[in-house]
């Protein structure tokens, strides 16, 4: 069975980068009919904190990348990782090493001088006797000589030389191990069979498959996806919009178009842009995934969300966008039901918060309609058109979209004016400003009595201007 993990650090929060390696490491999973495991690697104790860890799983359960086993702590695994390393010491596979710090610089500084490539020259690889005074760290004996073939999934063969590999230091002087000692021991004993992860990891896995050697298991497939670069070329970083995950959620931006998004970045399926959970687990492949880096846009991102809006159910929609109201300072029960809201506005809105702070108007009055709207349209020559709608609107039964549509249309036939002569200014005076939805659907979501109190004052607004010209 195909088993896939994801292993972030919890020394920070989760990004776009490692959601896309989530992400492909899930629907991988998925696809085949795997599991998917999430390992917590928080062996870092002064930098990972608990609430990096919270900022990990919040993200991950907001996009739906749910897990089979996990999360797995590798701090709680301590037990195990020296079970092994006292396995290898009494093996021969790896030694202490009695260096000092002092000795280590020196030998830096030598070889850079040479133009030597810096690495440890394995001075203790052979010696037993240990040194007093000294805490020693453990290293890995890797092989002297031969190769190391990667067969990587999305770069093809990769050939290391192991003379160009150090010793690897698994263990500190403390005794804590290290990230390229616990990655292997976890992806050997929880069963990875396919390791996806960012080129950056590329160099750590000739030495990775060494160390999996030495255990006598089998290396995973490895997939190393290309980088993500900001727009302008370099490196993604929070300027470009690498930030919290949570950050996007916040915005009002919809999980199924980040994970739609993030899946384009770096895997294609002809010229298909849109795609559903579903879709994305049907057809998505790593030997599909692309060779060089990708490029964030955060425009291409809003216009996925937009599209995602817009396929939405309203009734859906609808709920998900009770806390953006309520975010925007609004009370969803002051106004009309948040699906309507949806239905009304969900093809002119590209985030739920900006679907909530359009809405403003349709749960709470506003003290001034926008100057330059009103000057161009709340003008004498409508004073007749409005006084006639309010008139007729007043009347209506039933106060629905079709009989709003009906008085409007009438009147504007009365009036011998087309509909945007007359829905513009009614626009303006019920909403305060230029836009909306159509004017049936936005005095609908407004409702009776706030559409005829605002065209009462829109109206008066007209008769003060008409007064001051004549």
């Amino acid at each position: 069975m195909i088993r896939t993990r994801f292993a972030p650090s919890p020394t920070g929060v989760l990004h776009l980068g490692s959601v896309r390696t989530a992400l492909f490491s899930w629907l991988y999973a998925r696809r085949h009919g795997g599991q998917f495991i999430l390992r917590i690697e928080d062996t870092d104790r002064e930098r990972s904190t608990p609430e990096n860890v919270k900022a990990i799983l919040d993200g991950m359960q907001w996009l739906g990348l749910d897990v089979d086993e996990g999360p797995f702590f590798q701090t709680q695994r301590f037990d195990r990782y020296r079970e092994v390393i006292d396995q290898w010491l009494a093996e021969g596979k790896a030694y202490h090493c009695y260096c000092t710090k002092e000795e280590l610089d020196e030998l830096r500084e030598a070889q850079m001088k040479a133009g030597e490539k810096v690495r440890y020259d394995g001075r203790w690889r052979d010696r037993k006797a240990p040194r007093k005074g000294v805490d020693p760290v453990v290293r890995f004996k890797n092989p002297l000589d031969g190769e190391v073939v990667v067969n990587d999934a999305v770069r093809g063969r990769v050939v290391f030389d192991n003379a160009q590999l150090d010793d690897l230091i698994i263990a500190r002087s403390d005794g804590t191990p290290t990230y390229n000692f616990t990655v292997i021991i976890d992806d050997y004993d929880m069963r990875i069979t396919h390791v996806v992860r960012g080129d950056d990891h590329l160099n750590n896995t000739p030495r990775q498959m060494n160390m999996l050697e030495a255990l006598g298991a089998e290396p995973p497939t490895y997939a190393h996806l290309p980088m993500i670069l900001g727009p302008d070329g370099a490196k993604l970083s929070k300027r470009h919009g690498a930030v919290d995950i949570r950050e996007y959620e916040r915005q009002g931006y919809l999980p199924e178009a980040m994970l739609n998004y993030l899946v384009r970045l770096g895997w294609s399926h002809g010229d298909q842009e849109i795609f559903s959970v579903d879709e994305m687990i049907e057809l998505f492949d790593i030997d599909d995934v692309n060779h060089s880096a990708s490029s964030f846009n955060p425009e291409k991102l809003t216009w996925i969300n937009q599209q995602h809006i817009i396929a939405t159910p309203a009734g859906k929609l609808g709920e998900m966008l009770v806390p953006y109201l309520e975010q925007a300072g609004l009370d969803p029960s002051a106004g009309p039901n948040p699906e309507h809201i949806a239905e009304g506005f969900h093809e002119r809105a590209d985030t739920l918060l900006h679907m909530a702070s359009s809405a403003r108007y349709c749960y709470e009055d506003f003290e001034v309609i926008d100057e330059k709207s009103a000057k161009k349209h709340l003008r004498p020559v409508v004073l007749g058109p409005l006084k006639a709608v309010r008139d007729r609107l007043t009347k209506l039964e039933h106060w629905g979209p079709v009989a709003i549509n009906e008085a409007v249309q009438s009147v504007a036939e009365d009036f011998d004016i087309n509909m945007g002569k007359l829905g513009q200014p009614m626009r303006v005076a019920v909403t305060g400003g230029p836009v909306s939805p159509p004017i049936d659907t936005t005095l609908w979501l407004v409702g009776r009595e706030r559409t005829l109190a605002r065209l009462a004052r829109g109206i008066e607004l007209v008769e003060a201007r008409a007064a001051s010209a004549s």
